[in-house]
């Protein structure tokens, strides 16, 4: 068992880099199960996701050889099995990517329903859709995605229209197109940066895919997908959380392997709260000295407010002077974190996917339990903030998504230290 401890009160200064982004690479790795040789994925985040991801493809009997820290070559030329192990599969959301990939080179697969955060409902019925509307049987049983072609032969292209703007569905009939017969029209197509990152991977390979980032997709089938070399981009999400533990903190660090394009839309928030926000080629630098305003801030798909970011923009509106209202525009459980909040200080009333909340200017340190992922990394940031002694448990939850947490922050000044708890002992251990 291990938790961070976090002596809050410390401004940050320095220089942070940031990773492979989580989003894209939980799909990219799979995609190369589309490939025939062998890919090289470069700037791959050291993460949970991702290593559960890359131990599900050599159970399907892929060689994964890594290169160096965040380079893997991943070969996918003799797999076998279609069959993906449940004990993997039901910790991660993203396994429902290897359905599309899985399907549309073999014909069929099973894979269990997906794990992940529990953000509320999170149906795979528009990845069903998409699938179905390329001529393959799909159902649901046993806890079990059962998909097939009929005599497991290749999909056809379709024309599919999402009922909602859904990440996961867009990326994953984009999977299932392309090497399907025929054309694949995804309309009302998700926006985000990742999907035209998985676009600009299968096209490296030999696919042939347009209008990734618009929302309008159109994929033409080809035959087979050749080997070759391509880096993830840099995360968006943990790039947005640095800028966030920055203007909750206080100081002035340079949050560099960005692309200041992606960040928009957290830029825009965080300067109208009064943090400065200077862009540069592939680094931001944030700075915050003055006190915080208060704003409204309501998430929305890409090019708005990331869901990902609402805990942690939460966090900084809780120091802000005046109320604040934050709506949710995706999920229906992303305030489980609020209770934890209260915990610490914080002013806080939800009411369905609304939250009002009060500024209070400064946060107290108190244990609390990191319930998902986005919220504990918010909760780290209100530690960063706050007076005193924060310790925040269920840590696997914030190594789903950000490498090298401790050790980042520690390098711009944190007080933050990761403390092992043995089963057999009762006192922490400082690690």
């Amino acid at each position: 068992m291990s938790k961070y401890q976090i002596r809050g009160g410390n401004r940050l200064h320095g220089t942070i880099e940031i990773s492979g982004a989580k989003n894209a690479a939980v799909a990219i790795i799979p995609a190369a199960l589309l490939v025939d040789g062998v890919c090289r994925i470069e700037n791959i985040p050291q993460i949970s996701d991702v290593t559960l991801i890359l131990q599900i493809l050599r159970e399907l009997g892929a060689d994964v050889r890594t290169v160096n820290r965040t380079t893997v070559d991943v070969d996918c030329s003799h797999i076998r099995n279609r069959q993906v192990p449940y004990e993997l599969a039901r910790k991660i959301r993203a396994s429902y990517y290897l359905v599309g990939a899985l399907l549309g080179r073999f014909g069929w697969t099973e894979v269990p329903l997906p794990g992940g955060c529990d953000l509320g409902g999170r149906p795979v019925d528009q990845h069903i859709k998409g699938f179905v509307a390329m001529g393959a049987d799909v159902e649901v049983r046993s806890g079990l995605i059962c998909a097939q072609v009929p005599g497991r032969g290749r999909l056809a292209g379709g024309q599919i229209y999402l009922d909602m703007v859904s990440v996961g569905a867009t990326m994953n009939i984009m999977l299932a197109a392309t090497l399907a017969n025929g054309m694949t029209i995804i309309e009302n197509a998700a926006k985000e940066p990742h999907i035209v990152d998985l676009a600009n991977f299968l096209n490296s390979m030999g696919a042939n895919i347009m209008g990734a980032g618009t929302d309008v997709i159109k994929i033409r089938g080809v035959s087979r997908l050749r080997g070759g070399t391509y880096s993830i981009i840099p995360d968006q999400i943990e790039a947005g959380t640095y800028m966030a533990a920055v203007a909750a903190a206080g100081g002035e660090v340079l949050i560099k392997n960005v692309i200041p394009k992606h960040l928009d839309c957290i830029t825009a928030k965080l300067v109208e709260m009064g943090v400065d926000v200077e862009e540069q080629d592939d680094a931001v630098l944030v700075r915050r000295d003055g006190p915080l305003r208060r704003v409204n801030v309501k998430t929305m798909p890409y090019p708005g407010f990331p869901t990902d970011m609402q805990p942690q923009i939460a966090a900084v509106l809780c120091l802000a002077r005046g109320t604040s209202v934050l709506t949710e525009g995706v999920w229906d459980s992303r305030y489980r974190y609020v209770d934890e909040f209260r915990r610490m200080g914080a002013r806080i009333q939800v009411d369905g996917k609304v939250a009002v909340i009060e500024g209070v200017g400064c946060l107290t340190g108190a244990p609390i339990h990191a319930c998902d992922l986005r919220a504990g990394a918010a909760m780290v940031i209100a530690g960063l903030s706050a007076q005193g002694v924060t310790e925040i448990d269920a840590i696997y939850h914030i190594e789903r998504g950000y490498e090298t947490l401790v050790e980042k922050l520690s390098g711009v000044g944190a007080d933050i230290r990761l403390i092992s708890y043995p089963e057999d002992e009762s006192q922490p251990q400082v690690g």
